[in-house]
């Protein structure tokens, strides 16, 4: 989570270009914002990291799921407690779904307007997910059009009702409040319904909760991805 004593710093990790240019020229510009450093490869990023601060890194698809995701380990490993943002310029359900496995907060289409993209930055700064409805679609399509693997009995307990809806309100890309708001219910309460599906799942992270949605081993939200009632592309 961003320090508020200071703007939420960023790193731009992208191949040198018109995107990378007027990305950086727009970010700067924006109030409550600081671009510390804009790099052409996750290696140089790395050695970025060394001496600039972040609190989110908005690094490329491609970039950073080379080499298997090398980056986000490397990056933790070298002290980064920020947050990764992936940038993409199409809608890659494989990729996508390792960068969400790896830690990546959220996955932003390049094709989405400035303001949207401003707003992805300060919800995984205050610490949640940000995922493009484009891409949900493609990785629950995948999820459900794959065999079922085995969960070796984990996450086996059964959702109930509004556990569901909660679950549903994340992969919407709904923060909290307006899962609260969808559901006619307190702030409080959702927050308590996130920690039980954090428990279900066996998770501590929103971004984990997903993976775990995602990865194809729970069998509720397996079935929950097959409703009619998740918004389809």
């Amino acid at each position: 989570m961003s320090d508020p004593s200071h703007g939420i710093r960023l790193i731009l990790v992208d191949a040198p270009g018109l995107f990378r240019a007027s990305l950086g020229r727009y970010l700067a510009s924006e109030p409550g914002f600081e671009v510390s450093g804009e790099c052409d490869s996750p290696v140089e990023a790395l050695e970025l990291l060394k001496d600039a601060k972040a609190d989110v890194i908005l690094a490329d698809l491609d970039a950073c799921t080379d080499q298997d995701g090398g980056f986000f380990s490397a990056a933790r490993e070298g002290g980064y407690r920020g947050q990764f943002l992936i940038v993409s310029g199409c809608v890659e359900a494989r990729k996508s779904a390792m960068a969400i496995r790896l830690g990546a907060a959220g996955i932003f289409l390049k094709t989405e307007p400035p303001d949207r993209l401003v707003q992805a930055i300060k919800r995984v700064a205050a610490g949640e997910i940000w995922l493009d409805q484009k891409v949900v679609h493609s990785m629950a399509d995948k999820v459900i059009d794959q065999r079922p693997q085995s969960s070796n009995g984990k996450h086996s307990k059964p959702l109930e009702d509004r556990e569901r809806e909660v679950l549903r309100g994340i992969l919407e890309g709904l923060s909290n409040r307006e899962i609260s708001d969808q559901m006619s219910l307190p702030e409080s309460r959702v927050k308590n319904l996130v920690l039980r599906l954090f428990s279900k799942a066996s998770v501590r992270t929103r971004s984990q909760l997903v993976r775990v949605a995602m990865d194809g081993t729970w069998e509720a939200a397996r079935e929950l991805l097959s409703a009619p009632g998740l918004p389809r592309a």
